[in-house]
């Protein structure tokens, strides 16, 4: 089967097609045709060891991936297909049923085929939606919703969402809006429209507005792109505000610090825990067209590199898919 591999950590241009051997289902697997799969932030920062985040994180990254070199050599989470083969014992699907969910770290999804246990974060595809449609939703969708889990992110809450037009913000937009929550989005001015479509209340164009400064404060700040820190946004929390972040390593040490003093919290908890209970909650939201994962492009497989260094141009409005067969 074809397959996007690196043997290497790098820049984009490691990644290449290769075949690879088709895998078979083991007992309580199923074999997936995988049709779609997002191109996230997390793939590459796995594929380039975190080299960005400094030494201490890039080591933490190796350890984690493979200290000379990645020992799972196929990356992708987030995918949409259909099962063609299940393995004994299995109960819950059959041949011909059309899915989505995530690996999560175990990646594997930027391939033809992929061997999955049937207790993974996996659920029907919702009815209506394409493969395209349903692939990136377990970046942005299971993410966000961690992050609100954790925050304890209530029904009248005030909550900014800085970053708001990308994978994580997009959704999380979407997600506040559903608890009830008052959004005010942050995003460049092209996307304005998009994010009070979403669901936000208001919308603050960064390029022209710094929220850091303008006086309001909020309940919540919910960083979705890793771009600020606790301590730029303190003063922008109201007393016993939580400031949700989702990169950096400043953040959990704010995390650990504020959990024992101070009424504002950053809130940071590693590493994240999805459940298949997540996936279908999502899987609800879509089916009631109360949540949509936003695409801005698609790539067949074979344009995985230039899939790759458009997700880190960090101008992507959502999610970016590949097409696979």
């Amino acid at each position: 089967m074809k397959a996007v591999v690196y043997e290497h950590y790098g820049p984009p241009e490691v990644l290449h097609v290769a075949e690879v051997p088709k895998p078979a289902p083991a007992a309580g697997e199923v074999l997936v045709r995988v049709r779609a799969a997002a191109v996230t932030r997390a793939d590459a920062h796995t594929r380039e060891a975190n080299r960005g985040s400094g030494p201490l994180i890039m080591l933490v990254s190796r350890m984690i991936s493979g200290l000379r070199a990645p020992r799972q050599p196929i990356l992708g989470s987030e995918f949409a297909g259909e099962i063609v083969e299940v393995g004994a014992g299995v109960k819950q699907f059959a041949v011909g049923d059309e899915i989505f969910g995530s690996t999560g770290f175990r990646f594997g999804a930027h391939a033809e085929f992929i061997a999955i246990p049937e207790t993974s974060r996996i659920a029907h595809k919702p009815a209506g939606t394409s493969f395209v449609e349903a692939a990136p939703v377990g970046d942005g969708g299971l993410n966000s919703l961690w992050c609100l889990k954790v925050g304890n992110v209530r029904a009248g809450e005030s909550v900014l969402v800085y970053g708001a037009s990308g994978a994580i913000g997009t959704a999380a937009v979407q997600l506040c809006r559903n608890l009830g929550a008052h959004v005010t989005a942050v995003c460049n001015a092209k996307n304005l429209d998009l994010v009070r479509s979403l669901g936000a209340e208001a919308a603050i164009d960064y390029l022209k507005e710094d929220f850091t400064k303008n006086g309001v404060q909020y309940d919540v700040i919910f960083d979705a792109v890793g771009k600020k820190s606790f301590l730029q946004t303190r003063g922008s929390l109201k007393p016993g505000g939580r400031y949700l972040a989702t990169d950096g390593f400043s953040n959990l040490v704010a995390a650990m610090w504020t959990s024992r003093f101070g009424d504002r919290k950053s809130v940071f908890k590693l590493p994240p825990r999805y459940t298949r209970e997540d996936v279908h909650f999502l899987q609800e939201l879509i089916e009631a067209g109360k949540f949509r994962a936003v695409i801005d492009r698609t790539y067949p497989l074979e344009q995985v590199v230039e899939a790759t260094r458009y997700v880190e141009t960090q101008q992507k409005t959502g999610n970016v898919v590949l097409t696979i067969g």
